[in-house]
């Protein structure tokens, strides 16, 4: 202790306990917030804070809209939907595909802990309408993706590598596309949302799993709506679409077998 130097440490207690309540509530507030499924992203620049689903609608959430609002799906009032055929390595326009069967009555339900696919855009705005949400901007998508910051610099949502400690991040394809699929991450379709982890704000399958559609118009095709996150067709080499920032479109009514998507709301 310094020499003529007097501490009072009751005072000094005091301080200290003010410190610790002021490092506890930065900590606090450093913390996601976390509320009916949603996880709310601070806003940077032009982009305000807002609400966005920790993962993607799943096969059971757009059951209870659908027997909520007898909704029918655009792929059913077509007949058909977009699939990819895993022998072939081609796509293909297959009659009878549905949300519940999105690779046909013969492939089995799809798992109500997957994420819904064979849903158009216009489905998804159906859904977002019902549930008092909406889709979001693909400036919001990115930002989550970036978790939450914008100077953020890693390749991956979740960090730089494919994986962490010998264990996949992402549900993308491994080998080489389209002929062969090693399934190294233990999924040759969809998983179940959350299943590879979450990033630090808290969301799953911002990469990989399946696309997403975001608000957006494509900028690059002309009217096409835009959509975010890879998905498990994804093989790096190819289609790199679940880095941070990975793009992809299709026109509003197209339903696809490995496109979902999920939710947003203003703050």
């Amino acid at each position: 202790m310094c020499s003529g130097v007097t501490i009072n440490m009751k005072h000094l207690s005091g301080f200290l306990s003010v410190i610790f309540s002021v490092f506890l509530l930065a900590a606090c507030q450093n913390k996601p917030v976390e509320k009916d499924g949603m996880v709310l992203i601070n806003g940077h620049d032009d982009i305000k804070s807002y609400w966005l689903d920790v993962s993607p609608v799943t096969v059971a959430q757009f059951d209870k809209f659908v027997k909520a609002t007898g909704y029918q799906t655009e792929a059913e009032k077509f007949g058909d939907g977009g699939v990819f055929d895993f022998n072939l390595g081609v796509w293909k326009l297959q009659k009878g595909v549905t949300w519940q069967y999105p690779f046909g009555q013969d492939s089995g339900a799809a798992k109500p802990d997957h994420p819904v696919t064979m849903v158009s855009w216009n489905d998804a705005v159906a859904y977002c309408k019902w549930a008092g949400k909406r889709l979001p901007t693909s400036e919001e998508f990115i930002l989550a993706e970036k978790n939450g910051h914008p100077d953020y610099d890693k390749t991956y949502t979740w960090g730089q590598d494919f994986k962490e400690n010998g264990v996949y991040k992402a549900n993308f394809w491994q080998g080489s596309f389209p002929g062969k699929n090693t399934v190294d991450d233990g999924y040759l379709t969809t998983s179940p949302v959350g299943h590879f982890g979450k990033n630090e704000l808290g969301i799953s399958d911002l990469g990989g799993n399946v696309w997403q559609w975001c608000q957006d118009d494509s900028d690059e095709r002309q009217g096409e709506k835009v959509q975010r996150g890879g998905s498990y067709l994804c093989d790096p080499s190819v289609c790199h679409g679940f880095k941070v920032g990975g793009i992809a479109s299709s026109s509003p009514e197209t339903s696809l077998v490995h496109v979902g998507f999920r939710a947003a709301r203003d703050e």
